[in-house]
């Protein structure tokens, strides 16, 4: 593993580390830890896409299966359609 130096600056209250491009993270957004030896460690955080839309399919399955089964109900419950004479 390859080791360069870099700089840290101020950006707002917040401190930040220009990232080399050597290592340039494929993500927006990296979760960061400190480990016993008092390291930083930075964990790239893949994007969940699809996952909300995901739950929503799932929701909106289950809801449909409720529904399905209140229309079946119904429809078993109904009277049958009268037979009548064209006007």
């Amino acid at each position: 593993m390859s080791t360069m130096t870099t700089r840290v600056f101020n950006n707002g209250n917040s401190q930040a580390v220009r990232i080399p491009a050597a290592f340039r993270l494929d993500t927006d957004r990296v979760a960061i830890s400190r480990n016993a030896q008092g390291d930083l460690v930075l964990h790239p955080l893949h994007p969940q896409r699809g996952e909300a839309l995901l739950q929503a399919l799932r929701a909106v399955a289950e809801a449909d299966e409720g529904f399905i089964a209140a229309l079946e109900e119904d429809r078993q419950a109904s009277a049958p359609a009268q037979e009548r004479e064209p006007l």
